[in-house]
């Protein structure tokens, strides 16, 4: 057997151990729910986290005091990891991960019941919460999102106000038309793509939904053998990203981006855009104040694209919580993904799309719904299945490493162009899928 069949084969066995509810994770059948009795909550508890910033400022720590304020028994430590996702897949080898931690973008789905506990029935939880398929493996829970996050793009409108753009842009042409106004008209780098730090290059997959204005986009990755043929999603979404930098409308050394630092960048106006979600916003808005500018000036615009005159955003889950298959706290670990998702108040204070279902939008995305934008819940019930083409082909959607590479050749860095690398994305793809569905 070859190396490819090999692979194929493993990625039909673990979607069909997942679909079993058998396999090595047989053991972990009971859900991690929380102690009817408050008191009984106890132990303590290591939380991962990507928010480094939230860490430093003390805002976490915060959220503990009150956690603990109702629970006296137990205790709850963060680590802030810089290299999240890097880091946190390497110690998944391991039994050290945490209590709670937030499930790596790039973690197949199929692979979460050997990780996590399960919280509980899938259809139970989809009851009360957003975002629940997107970590539901064979009718079992197993994360619960932080928050969700409406996609597009975060601009500062005093740049691009002055550089004569009142409107929004309703195709990638017109964008790109706008972002050459801005470089001709101002001293302001038209976009940064944040190249250097790589995971925000992930954050254009979550597009994927919003050309079509379809909620099943990602379902069909599933049944196609070629995601970027044109008038696709990917092939609208990573063409444009190509074409930003083929025409030097994105920072000279992508090598030398800083995402900390960008953030006050475009605070100050020195940067005019970046593709982000909206659990951007305040923390842009918050540089803005740090930087003495005007934070309404930070706004947020839908990816430019129509569907019968209407922009559509996709609505994602971000990082979601879960619960450590080794954790020796499962039960109180459960409380507080409770108590943080149901009570903290963290999701408004972020300006992020609640995960709690009857908990309204957040008012960073007022301006959106005002103008008539219609906001999709993306269907991830096969992202399983996308997930092994996925892995299988080497791809990877929620990886940086293929979009690097996109700048890369629109750069001049390496050879080739979007042509080309599509029909080869296509063709690995397809092999893929073949394999899997086989």
């Amino acid at each position: 057997m070859d190396g490819r069949s090999l692979a194929a084969a493993i990625a039909a066995v673990a979607l069909a151990l997942a679909a079993s509810g058998c396999g090595p994770t047989k053991q972990a059948v009971d859900f991690a729910y929380p102690p009817a009795d408050p008191d009984a909550v106890a132990g303590d508890l290591t939380v991962l986290t990507q928010r480094t910033d939230l860490v430093a400022n003390g805002v976490l720590d915060g959220y503990a005091a009150e956690f603990e304020r109702l629970h006296p028994r137990a205790r709850v430590h963060f680590e802030g990891i810089t290299d999240y996702e890097g880091e946190v897949r390497r110690r998944l080898g391991t039994k050290n991960y945490g209590d709670v931690l937030m499930i790596p973008a790039a973690l197949p789905q199929y692979d979460y019941p050997a990780y996590f506990a399960p919280l509980g029935p899938g259809a139970a939880v989809a009851s009360r919460y957003r975002f629940t398929d997107r970590a539901t493996v064979a009718g079992k829970a197993y994360g619960m999102a932080e928050s969700g996050s409406a996609n597009g793009f975060v601009y500062n409108r005093a740049v691009w106000t002055a550089a004569g753009i009142t409107d929004w842009p309703t195709t990638p042409a017109q964008f790109l038309a706008d972002l050459q106004r801005i470089k001709d008209r101002s001293g302001s780098v038209p976009y940064y793509t944040n190249f250097k730090d790589a995971w925000p290059l992930t954050g254009w997959s979550d597009n994927v939904g919003s050309v079509g204005c379809d909620p099943q986009a990602t379902a069909k990755l599933s049944v196609t053998d070629e995601p970027w043929a044109a008038g696709g999603d990917l092939n609208v979404i990573d063409t444009l990203l190509h074409d930003i930098v083929k025409r030097g409308l994105a920072e000279r050394d992508p090598a030398g981006t800083d995402w900390e630092r960008s953030k006050a960048l475009l605070a100050k106006g020195d940067i005019a855009t970046m593709q982000l979600g909206s659990w951007a916003v305040t923390q842009l808005q918050e540089a803005a104040r740090k930087a003495g500018t005007d934070p309404a000036a930070i706004g947020f615009l839908p990816f430019p694209v129509q569907k019968d005159g209407v922009f559509c955003s996709v609505v994602v889950s971000g990082y979601q919580q879960a619960i450590s298959l080794h954790s020796k706290n499962k039960a109180a670990a459960r409380a507080w993904i409770d108590w943080f998702t149901d009570r903290s108040g963290a999701a408004a204070r972020e300006g992020a799309v609640p995960t709690l279902a009857a908990a309204p939008l957040p008012s960073v995305l007022k301006p959106l719904a005002d103008k008539g934008v219609r906001f999709i819940d993306r269907s991830e019930a096969d992202t399983a299945q996308v997930d092994a083409i996925d892995d299988l082909a080497g791809i990877g959607l929620d990886r940086p490493d293929y979009r690097r590479k996109l700048i890369d050749m629109a750069r001049g860095a390496q050879p080739g162009g979007p042509a080309e690398f599509f029909a080869d994305l296509d063709r690995r793809w397809g092999e893929a899928a073949l394999h899997v569905k086989s």
